[in-house]
């Protein structure tokens, strides 16, 4: 049936080149299966060509699989290079461009490849039972180095019995003595250290630089004479308890000796030194006490010495630095939902390269994005919009190349959701706060929708104009969906990003929320009575307090919530960082100010029909917490229903099926509640 379109959907539709004729389908849960996007790109060394990982999603593993590909910068020549079965990861071009170091997870190992490109033969350089990371070469072709964790025995407090032969006996027993045992993702962790190693590029024994009970983190820096390697560390006696404390090194290829470049407080960390070896820069966040806290983009001399903030005035966090010459550094920013390229030359004079790239989550409309730069002034980046995922562009000497269409074959075809850009107050303080809509296919000016208030997670994180298979299946479904970028949110300066400090969750970020709502309502296209409220982590804990201040809401979805803070901070894996940076102390020393940020306090208060969603190894926002907000909504007996994500952590929709579940559960839980009709 063909639908009404106002005329931006119009002229979104001419611009995408899809005929208004076209009888445009729903984007569906199937249709997740078939999204791509680009990601990782690099430029090759003369400028002329970029190879950059393709992600896909595999219907038949539910996986999210990665193969290379190949493009020229002027848009021809598009083809892949990495494509057969498995997935690829890490692709580093050569010195020279005639070689690509590649990782590839094969059999329940890591292996490391070289490719020939003349000749399309491939070198299987090394195995590894522990995936390395940070790969690169040394600047004349002949090693490439890496970081990787190296196991250590625990001492034993025990002496154990001898076991008979044949004896089965039950698992040993676990001993911890470590503030840092557990992390979401990885789980319990071995006893290991994170070491950098190199290895020769035609095969040979990898070889240990490093030493101690430090990690040491990329990425990695060789000097241009290839003598040394630079990377941080924080190798104090108490790092495991400084969770914003690391250092610039550098160690000698040769010998394994290592200088300390850098020794302020704070984090000091990405080193790359200049083309010419005579400066370094890098990244430096300070160690303040602040839930947030900005990253600037430093420089010093290629001995450490003169060191100066080239960015310290934008207030933003810097990262992904690159030399695109020996005077001038790229870097990335966040900006009101935007990621940006910057550039700034050694004297401190900045200007945006490129606006907005991104596209690179899928699920919901994260600021996100990576790109690579070339000693020529090539830029190589991912871009997507509010109707597509990422694809691959070039930019050079002012001028934008877009290389691939990745799903025009998909999405021209579907009838999607338009976007939106807004502004309103917060009934709080007046405050300004910046949100997005995304209004259902067929939208009719006038007409009133059900609506949905996404909250995104962090909170120190930022929602833009981009692609969301979720919201937009929200919206597919006929809600209205909004978002915003409440205070706390990233990209509006540090004094915005910490108007949460001591107050995450709290009234301040519910009147964000609200205010949106009212926003909506006011502007005519939100049905009052079909008001909904969900999000994630963060976001999750906003929507569980947000139930415990008012029962506006028709039904509420809570992904991964903190329900006790308490609890909270003493058994997830972030404990350490957290309680340092978003709490006036420990929780014995201010047991009331946590009692009273968190959602549990307020249950006596729940009428709202409520649905949770958590991975049952979870160890950011346990499933304990998920356990207490449901137990408690049982016994008071407030309709709700708990999803436990078998065999998943924090992010339960990091498989195809399980992105799917989540959006479709959500959706299902509303529709519950969802009133069709008004009463006189």
């Amino acid at each position: 049936m063909l639908r009404m379109f106002g005329l931006l959907a119009l002229a979104m539709s001419v611009n995408l080149g899809v005929s208004a004729n076209d009888d445009l389908r729903m984007l569906t849960a199937e249709d997740v299966f078939e999204l791509e996007w680009a990601d990782e790109p690099q430029v090759s060394p003369d400028g002329r060509q970029a190879l950059y990982i393709r992600r896909f999603n595999d219907v038949m593993t539910d996986s999210t699989r990665s193969h290379v590909w190949l493009v020229n910068l002027d848009g021809s020549r598009h083809e892949p290079l990495l494509a057969d079965a498995g997935s690829y990861s890490s692709p580093r071009w050569s010195p020279d461009g005639t070689r690509i170091a590649y990782m590839k997870s094969e059999t329940g190992r890591t292996n490391l490849y070289v490719h020939y490109l003349e000749s399309g033969r491939e070198a299987l350089i090394g195995s590894f039972e522990e995936g390395p990371g940070d790969l690169t070469w040394s600047p004349d072709g002949g090693m490439l180095a890496f970081s990787m964790a190296v196991k250590k025995e625990n001492e034993s407090l025990i002496s154990k019995p001898a076991k008979p032969e044949g004896a089965e006996w039950a698992e040993p027993a676990i001993v911890i003595d470590r503030a840092r045992y557990r992390t979401n993702g990885d789980g319990f962790l071995d006893l290991a250290y994170d070491h950098i190693f190199t290895i020769p590029a035609e095969g040979g024994t990898q070889r240990q630089l490093t030493s101690g009970d430090f990690h040491h983190s990329g990425p990695l820096s060789f000097t241009p004479d290839g003598e040394e390697i630079l990377f941080s560390a924080n190798r104090h006696d108490t790092w495991e308890l400084e969770a914003r404390e690391a250092d610039i090194f550098s160690v000698n290829v040769s010998s394994g000796e290592l200088t300390q470049l850098t020794d302020d407080p704070g984090m000091e960390t990405n080193p790359k030194i200049s083309p010419n070896g005579r400066n370094i820069t890098f990244l430096q966040t300070s160690n303040d006490p602040e839930p947030f806290v900005p990253t600037a983009v430093f420089l010093m001399n290629a001995d450490g010495g003169n060191i100066k903030d080239l960015t310290g005035e934008l207030d933003r966090r810097a990262g992904d630095l690159q030399w695109l010459s020996n005077s001038e550094i790229t870097f990335t920013y966040q900006n009101r939902g935007e990621n940006m390229i910057g550039v700034v030359n050694v004297n401190g004079r900045r200007r945006i390269a490129v606006e907005g790239i991104g596209g690179t989550t899928i699920g919901r409309p994260y600021v996100s994005g990576a790109y690579d730069a070339s000693r020529n002034g090539a830029l190589v980046y991912t871009k997507g919009s509010a109707h597509r995922p990422a694809d691959l562009y070039a930019y050079r000497n002012g001028r934008t190349r877009r290389l691939t269409e990745l799903n025009e074959d998909l999405l021209a075809h579907r009838d999607l959701g338009e976007l939106r850009t807004f502004t309103y107050e917060s009934s709080l303080d007046g405050l300004e706060i910046q949100g997005w809509m995304i209004t259902p296919p067929g939208y009719q000016e006038g007409k009133t929708y059900p609506l949905i208030i996404e909250i995104h997670g962090g909170p120190h994180l930022a929602y833009g104009p981009h692609f969301s298979a979720e919201l937009q299946r929200m919206a597919a479904a006929g809600y209205v969906v909004i978002y915003d970028n409440h205070r706390g949110s990233i990209g509006y300066g540090s004094d915005f990003a910490n108007l949460l400090k001591y107050k995450y969750s709290s009234p301040d970020d519910f009147a964000d929320h609200m205010s949106a709502v009212d926003w909506a309502i006011e502007n005519g296209f939100a049905d009052e009575n079909n008001l909904f409220i969900a999000g994630g982590s963060a976001g999750g804990i906003a929507t569980a307090y947000a139930i415990g201040l008012t029962n506006r809401f028709n039904a509420a979805m809570a992904a991964k919530p903190v329900i006790n803070w308490v609890s909270k901070v003493l058994t997830a894996d972030s404990y350490i960082n957290q309680i340092a940076t978003q709490f006036p102390g420990p929780p014995w020393e201010e047991l009331e100010h946590y009692w009273r940020r968190s959602p549990l306090s307020l249950v006596g208060n729940v009428e709202t029909p409520t649905m949770l969603i958590t991975g049952e190894i979870d160890y950011r926002t346990p499933i304990s917490e998920t356990e207490q907000f449901y137990q408690a909504l049982q016994l008071r007996r407030v309709p709700s229903v708990m999803v436990r994500i078998p065999g998943s952590n924090h992010g339960i929709a990091g498989r195809p099926s399980r992105l799917n579940a989540k959006t479709d559960y959500t959706i299902a839980w509303f529709e519950k509640y969802r009133v069709t009709e008004r009463e006189d």
